[in-house]
């Protein structure tokens, strides 16, 4: 089969798939898509010339005479779930302890590997142990954000992205200084943004950004719990500076 019937295509909606090497029966990709996305290795590899691991695992395969052997590990999904099932698989293959069920040439790792991929019991312990972060040890400046109002009813990541960038009275000469946006929920770091772009809207300002999954990053400040307040201190904002609070 090198496509899918126009029925099949039109109840497949997103999906995950795996291909397989017929010649030691390790899954060799992970992938997610819609459509013929699944089949669209094996043309890449046969009609073009482009050369990477998985495109030559390919072209040794066909040209010992079999072929791929394709198979949809969940469909019927929307893109976020896709999103989600595609980097538990990637994550669970490359790992190093389970290599002998694959052999996998996806070049990018998993998403949010690093904080959410696979660990052992005594590394999820030290991940999520809530340690307080002294100030000493801040090496970049930062603002910490409380997102306790919103935080209960956060679905996903890009809820959390949301959450934390938005709208938020700040001002323009502290801002510039800023390296990376903290979220906290209950005085404890949850998430790790970088500021790409502020934008003002009105008296209030925002940002557009990325995660951070660098792991020296997230180990100086994920899950880490902040300095207590002042008695009185109710702005939802906090900068620190590189050891200095202000």
């Amino acid at each position: 089969m090198i496509n899918f019937s126009q029925k099949t295509l039109e109840s497949l909606h997103y999906y995950v798939y795996a291909l397989i090497d017929p010649r030691n029966q390790k899954i060799f990709y992970v992938g997610k898509g819609t459509g013929n996305r699944v089949f669209n290795h094996l043309s890449c590899a046969i009609d073009g010339e482009q050369e990477t691991h998985k495109l030559n695992i390919i072209r040794e395969i066909v040209n010992s005479g079999q072929k791929v052997n394709n198979y949809i590990i969940r469909h019927g999904l929307d893109e976020d779930d896709a999103f989600t099932v595609e980097s538990v698989l990637i994550d669970f293959l490359t790992h190093s302890s389970f290599s002998s069920v694959a052999n996998i040439s996806n070049i990018v790792a998993g998403h949010y590997q690093w904080n959410k991929g696979i660990k052992t019991v005594d590394e999820i312990e030290t991940l999520y142990a809530c340690i307080p972060l002294q100030l000493e040890d801040i090496r970049h400046n930062i603002m910490t954000i409380n997102i306790n109002k919103t935080y209960d009813r956060m679905g996903t990541q890009q809820d959390l992205y949301e959450a934390t960038r938005k709208y938020w009275v700040l001002s323009e000469s502290s801002i510039q200084k800023v390296d990376y946006v903290l979220g906290e929920y209950r005085g404890i770091i949850r998430v790790i943004f970088k500021p790409n772009k502020w934008i003002k809207d009105g008296k209030r300002y925002l940002f557009e950004g990325d995660e951070i999954i660098d792991p020296e990053i997230i180990d100086l400040y994920l899950n880490k719990s902040l300095p207590q307040k002042s008695k009185g201190m109710a702005n939802p904002i906090r900068y620190f500076y590189k050891q200095n609070l202000i």
